[in-house]
């Protein structure tokens, strides 16, 4: 296992790292999110047409992070990617809102969502999910500071768990459809809203797939990473595809589209229907892992940005430092964690749920980008390289674009705090280098 400049090992396999992918996109949304978009489609075949089109959408934008991860296989992701293409402060504006509010807030957020399944699962009051989030993200950040296999081990357990009780809600759906019902209980349309449009469903579904982009922030440490990258990216996303395709059919089988849309736990209105009791706690357990999961990885993804930071003089030195035997940036794992759980006891996670989400799909796209720079100055020495280019690219890039437009219209409060905790860190850039004079600006 061969360190790499940073001094990672790269101890990462093809298995492990395609679990970082569905770990990092499956979350709490899938089980929570398709009632909110099937209210905001008039049918079942549109609902299915909306995750299966976001899935292949997101599917582009995982190809063209593994031309960029097997073209900069190292530490980092869209922070080095921005760097190189765009200039420092480009950099340091990602890690700057990734450390205040996409990473953070995501994972608080979805910490909270652990935590109220779990109260519920073992039938605790409320008021015990505060410290139950707050244990949760310390248990995380703890297993993470004795080196990328233990965590990888650990996130490739949540992940075969998560995918599980994904299996099991697909099956408990088919079973309710029963045999006579047809295509019709699935595709068919719900009067009840006629013409309620089509992309409205759009973010609640986007923000189910994302988190894709976690795995080229651990680059460093994945072996063999020009063919295992894209591999890994390739081979995630699909299995995350077919999962949320098969769970919304599952929903549709059991609720019909009206009743999807009526639901707002949609995964516990289909266990309990076939299990009683025992299901909707069976389908709690699986919800309470698979958001486990996901804070692991953004824990550990977002703590390899904030040490390349510090490497380069954009932010403490002292959190550039690995341990010297499990070669872990400690220091960035709990200061990342920590963070979060400031933002879970003060009880703001929510609302910075919403400028995360708009933030991160608005630096996926940006991150983009950068692939028609690294074309342009890179040459073609590469293992891997986006079909279709650059009209895929270039798709991504305008239907994200189009997207975060529509949102700034529709919510411009929201859309507008995010932008400005963004730039808020032009002026912090600027302090910071005259401050510090970094080595490497």
């Amino acid at each position: 296992m061969p360190n790499t400049p940073n001094g990672y090992l790269r101890s990462m396999r093809l298995g492990d790292a395609a679990m970082v992918v569905i770990g990092g996109i499956i979350g709490g949304g899938i089980f929570l999110n398709p009632g909110v978009a099937a209210a905001r489609t008039e049918s079942g075949i549109a609902l299915l047409a909306m995750w299966v089109g976001a899935g292949l959408l997101t599917l582009v934008g995982a190809l063209c992070y593994a031309e960029l991860g097997a073209r900069r296989p190292n530490t980092g992701g869209i922070y080095v990617y921005l760097r190189e293409a765009f200039g420092p402060l480009a950099g340091f504006l990602f890690g700057w809102t990734m450390l205040l509010v996409i990473y953070s807030g995501s994972t608080a957020a979805v910490a909270t969502i652990f935590a109220s399944y779990a109260s519920a699962l073992f039938d605790l009051p409320p008021r015990a999910a505060t410290p139950l989030a707050v244990a949760a993200l310390a248990f995380v950040a703890g297993i993470n500071l004795f080196g990328i296999r233990l965590g990888a081990t650990i996130q490739n357990t949540f992940s075969v768990l998560k995918l599980a009780a994904v299996a099991a809600l697909v099956g408990c759906g088919l079973y309710l459809a029963g045999v006579g019902q047809g295509a019709q209980a699935v595709l068919g349309v719900d009067e009840a809203r006629h013409g309620v449009g089509f992309m409205g469903a759009a973010l609640p579904v986007l923000f189910a797939y994302s988190g894709f982009t976690y795995l080229n922030n651990l680059a460093g440490e994945v072996d063999q990473p020009q063919r295992t990258l894209p591999r890994a990216l390739f081979l995630g996303m699909l299995g995350v595809i077919v999962a949320y395709a098969l769970v919304n059919v599952a929903y549709l089988a059991a609720l019909g589209h009206e009743g999807l849309a009526a639901s707002h736990a949609p995964a516990a209105d289909v266990m309990q229907r076939v299990f009683g009791t025992v299901g909707a706690k069976a389908i709690s357990l699986g919800v309470a892992i698979s958001t486990l999961g996901f804070c692991n990885i953004t824990v550990v993804a977002g703590a390899r940005v904030l040490q390349v930071m510090g490497e380069d003089g954009l932010f403490f030195r002292s959190v550039a430092r690995l341990h010297p035997v499990h070669r872990t940036p400690n220091l960035a794992i709990v200061l990342l964690a920590g963070w979060s759980i400031v933002l879970v006891v003060s009880g703001s996670y929510g609302q910075l749920l919403d400028y995360a989400t708009f933030a991160d799909w608005l630096a996926c796209a940006i991150g983009v980008l950068t692939l028609f720079w690294y074309r342009r100055h890179d040459g073609t020495g590469t293992s891997f390289r986006v079909p279709g280019y650059p009209l895929l690219p270039l798709l991504f890039v305008g239907v994200i674009g189009w997207v975060v437009v529509e949102t700034m219209c529709s919510n411009p409060r929201n859309a507008g705090i995010g932008v400005l905790i963004m730039l808020a860190g032009a002026p912090v850039y600027f302090v910071w280098q005259h401050l510090f004079r970094p080595a490497h600006p």
